[in-house]
């Protein structure tokens, strides 16, 4: 009798003792981010002031409030976009555009966006080019059948030009700039830091448009792998990454408290000063609040740039087979390959 009461003790102390160190000992996810306002300006930034820590193992307040354990991985745009397709990360920063072919292979969902390119994106050109027109039989350079080609390409037909009367060449962003400043190429299109640094360098060099004519179009967001939201502590991956990014953005829109923010934002975006971080929030409009990205996932708008633009543009450059077609829905729909789920900012935001 006395043996069994003990071993039944022994047992419930073990078992109380398991699920104690299961309750410290959180389920971990991975976040990768390249170099921009609404991403690295963000969520590093988050990593620096204290409100996640980044690394594994270690949490932050936000972490410890949703039980889970966040890694950040910082690399460069191209490696986000490999990385989530090889299924080395749970989420990775990622347009609406470049988060469509990988979900051909890996189902995605946006769970938030982050902010929308209104100039952020440019075409910098030469003295020598002073119209659109003057592109014609000049090879413009940027990174191929993603983000850069796409406000390329729909920066022409703002302007009423045919893109397939263009040439436009495969190079890295970063790259873009630097052969522009020695004046190796004629043109290019990049995105902040590079267009502001370009600028700086060199100020014959000029912005012939940008991607304020396509304003809606280039959403920069947050995009997470079906499998890894099923996981245990998915849920709360996500909606810590939600809080994360809102909270920042609460310090940023705080009168108090911008400045101070902004500056921390610019030392993880291209290490700019306070006066380039007001213009570059600008050029990059912020989803700031719950209810601004809500009212784009769940609005008109997003679905109608999806169908219209998107979609096509990547089946004409062969980033997706139009009989593979990836499903894209709007909504909590655990079947589409590519879904804008509401879900998570709801869920933070209490609604």
């Amino acid at each position: 009798m006395t043996r069994t009461i003990t071993r039944s003790i022994l047992a419930a102390a073990l078992l109380f003792a398991g699920l104690a160190i299961g309750a410290e000992t959180p389920p971990s996810f991975t976040l990768a981010v390249s170099e921009y306002p609404s991403w690295s300006g963000t969520f590093l930034a988050a990593c620096d002031i204290g409100l996640i820590d980044g690394a594994a193992g270690k949490l932050g307040p936000l972490e410890k409030k949703w039980h889970v354990d966040i890694v950040v991985k910082d690399t460069d745009y191209d490696s986000c976009i490999t990385l989530f397709v090889n299924g080395n990360v749970d989420a990775a920063c990622l347009t609406n555009i470049d988060s469509l072919a990988p979900s051909v292979t890996r189902k995605a969902v946006a769970i938030l966006p982050t902010s929308t390119s209104a100039g952020a994106d440019a075409c910098l050109v030469q003295p020598g080019i002073n119209a659109v027109k003057d592109l014609k039989g000049v090879t413009v350079r940027g990174l191929a059948a993603s983000v850069s080609e796409y406000a390329f390409d729909k920066g022409l037909e703002a302007l009423g030009e045919d893109p397939k009367a263009y040439t436009f060449e495969n190079l890295d962003p970063v790259q873009v700039g630097v052969v522009l400043q020695t004046g190796k190429i004629e043109a290019g299109i990049t995105w902040n830091p590079v267009v502001m640094e370009t600028l700086k360098a060199n100020p014959k060099i000029k912005r012939l448009f940008d991607s304020s004519l396509i304003k809606g179009h280039i959403i920069d967001m947050v995009t997470a792998s079906r499998e890894s939201l099923r996981k245990d502590g998915g849920r709360a991956f996500a909606c810590a990454v939600v809080d994360t990014y809102y909270t920042i953005c609460k310090l940023m829109d705080n009168e108090d408290t911008r400045d101070k923010t902004l500056g921390s934002m610019g030392k993880r975006f291209a290490n700019l000063g306070l006066k380039d971080m007001r213009v570059i929030v600008k050029e990059t409009q912020f989803y700031s609040t719950p209810e601004k990205g809500l009212a784009l996932f769940k609005g008109q708008d997003l679905p109608k740039v999806m169908k219209d633009h998107v979609v096509p543009w990547t089946i004409e450059k062969g980033l997706v087979e139009k009989d593979k077609l990836p499903r894209v829905a709007f909504g909590s729909d655990p079947d589409a390959a590519l879904c804008f789920d509401p879900q998570y900012m709801e869920a933070v935001a209490g609604k």
